[in-house]
C-alpha cells in the first residue's frame, strides 16, 4: 500500500495510507494504536472504495512529539491531511478514541465536507456522575488506572495487556497476535499514552453527537459487553444515529467479516 508522510505541524509529520477508487473511507485508529489494525477493512473496502488510514501523531510511524497530543489537535490534524490530500465528501471510520478525532474535526470545521459518520465502540462522553449515562467506567477506576499504570513503559505494557485481552478481543489470542498488539500500543511512549489518555477520558462530544446525526447518516458499532448501557443512552442523546452491536472493543478486527458487511450496508443504503 503506497505511504506518503504529511506534515501537520513544523517537525510533525503524519504516516498516511491510501488505496483504492470511489468514495472515500477515513479510518482513524484508537487510543495508541495505528493503520495496521485496518488491514482487513482495507483489504476489503479498497475494491470499491478510495480508503485512507492515518496514525495520528505519537503513534504508530508517525511523529513522536511531546506537543499536541489531544484530541482538540488531533481534529486539527485530520483537517490538515484531508486538506492535503484534496479529499471530500468522505466517510469519517473513528474507533475508540479515534472517534473523538472525528468529533473534534467536525466541531471545528462543520459537516460540509463529511458524506457520514461511523463510529466504533465509543461513549460521546468518557466520565459521568450519573450512574445511568454510558462511559468508560467508574470515575476512581478510571483515575486508578491513569496513577497506577500510565507511569512507566511496563505500567503501560501491562495495562494494554489487560485490556486487550478482557475488553478488546472475545477470543483467546495467539501468543503472536497479542504480541502485535501490544507492540503497536508501545510505539507510544508511555508519558505521551498517558497525556491522550487523559484527554480521551475528559471529552465531552455530546452536543456534536446530537446535532451531526440529524444532519448526515450516522451509525455506531457497540460492543456486546455494555450495549444495553450504549443503547438506551444513545436513544435519549442521539436518537437519529443507527446502532448495531458486534463483538467486544476490537470487533472489526475479530469479526471482520461481520463488521464489513455492517459498514457495507451503511454505505450503500446511504
Amino acid at each position: 500500500m503506497p505511504g506518503k508522510y504529511v506534515e501537520v505541524d513544523p517537525g510533525v509529520e503524519l504516516f498516511v495510507e491510501t488505496i483504492g477508487e470511489g468514495d472515500v473511507l477515513v479510518f482513524i485508529p484508537g487510543f495508541t494504536f495505528t493503520t495496521e489494525v485496518f488491514e482487513k477493512q482495507v483489504n476489503y473496502f479498497s475494491k470499491t472504495n478510495q480508503v485512507v488510514v492515518i496514525d495520528p501523531r505519537s503513534h504508530g510511524k508517525s511523529t513522536i512529539t511531546v506537543h499536541g497530543n489531544d484530541y482538540v489537535t488531533h481534529g486539527n490534524d485530520l483537517a490538515k491531511i484531508l486538506q492535503f490530500l484534496n479529499i471530500h465528501h468522505v466517510t469519517l471510520v473513528g474507533w475508540s478514541f479515534g472517534c473523538l478525532t472525528a468529533w473534534e474535526y467536525i466541531k471545528q470545521n462543520g459537516i460540509q465536507d463529511i458524506k457520514s459518520l461511523v463510529m466504533i465502540d465509543m461513549p460521546p462522553k468518557s466520565l459521568s456522575i450519573n450512574q445511568d449515562d454510558w462511559v468508560e467506567g467508574p470515575l476512581d477506576d478510571i483515575a486508578s488506572l491513569y496513577n497506577t499504570y500510565l507511569r512507566t513503559p511496563q505500567g503501560h505494557r501491562d495495562f494494554i495487556t489487560s485490556y486487550i485481552t478482557d475488553v478488546m478481543v472475545q477470543k483467546n489470542l495467539s501468543e503472536k497476535e497479542l504480541r502485535w498488539l501490544v507492540e503497536q500500543s508501545m510505539r507510544t511512549p508511555y508519558y505521551i499514552a498517558s497525556n491522550l489518555y487523559a484527554s480521551g477520558m475528559f471529552s465531552d462530544y455530546r452536543q456534536i453527537v446530537e446535532e451531526t446525526s440529524k444532519k448526515i447518516p450516522t451509525l455506531m458499532t457497540v460492543a456486546e459487553h455494555w450495549a444495553q448501557s450504549a443503547i438506551e443512552y444513545l436513544s435519549k442523546i442521539s436518537p437519529n444515529t443507527e446502532l448495531e452491536v458486534l463483538g467486544g472493543h476490537m470487533m472489526f478486527w475479530e469479526h471482520d467479516e461481520e463488521f464489513n458487511t455492517i459498514l457495507k450496508h451503511f454505505l450503500s443504503s446511504h
